[in-house]
């Protein structure tokens, strides 16, 4: 019997990978914006970066640069991702704040949900949509569907 587990302990179940047009930029800015600590980098001869690991609380994003030959293309070569990546925050206001002057493209403000939350959302300098969140009330499953109810219908 091997020792090997098949899914390691010091990872969560779903890693999201990023491909970055400037990995070691992305790195920074996510270690300035969000608090990310770096786990691990893999870079190849060429300086570009082929794997790397940041812990953000107990989520592991990996990413690494483009490599076009490779058919590993960033948001921007492909204009634009349809994924965000919600992250919980101590602050959203000023994590919003603080992305928007490290370089990032406001989407929407930072304002309260319907379920408790505030919410902002940016799209970093590399293309990623980004959702930053602070819960601030503690919203019963019947009472957030009462206000979804009485939601604009332009929401």
């Amino acid at each position: 019997m091997s020792d090997v587990t098949p899914i390691p302990d010091d990872f969560p179940r779903v890693c999201p990978y990023l491909t970055v047009d400037d990995a070691d930029a992305a790195i920074a800015f996510y270690i300035e914006v969000l608090g990310a600590t770096e786990r691990v980098r893999l870079s190849a001869p060429d300086g570009t970066i082929g794997h790397a690991e940041i812990q953000l609380g107990e989520a592991v994003v990996m990413l690494a640069d483009a490599a076009p030959e490779l058919g590993v293309l960033s948001p921007r070569a492909v204009g634009g991702t349809p994924v965000m990546i919600s992250v919980y925050v101590e602050d959203a206001d000023a994590v919003f704040d603080q992305a928007v002057r490290a370089g990032a493209t406001p989407l929407h403000p930072v304002r309260p949900q319907f379920y408790g939350d505030r919410t902002g959302q940016f799209v970093d300098p590399f293309g990623h949509r980004w959702q930053v969140a602070s819960r601030v009330e503690v919203v019963s499953p019947e009472e957030m569907k009462r206000r979804m109810a009485a939601l604009p219908s332009s929401q």
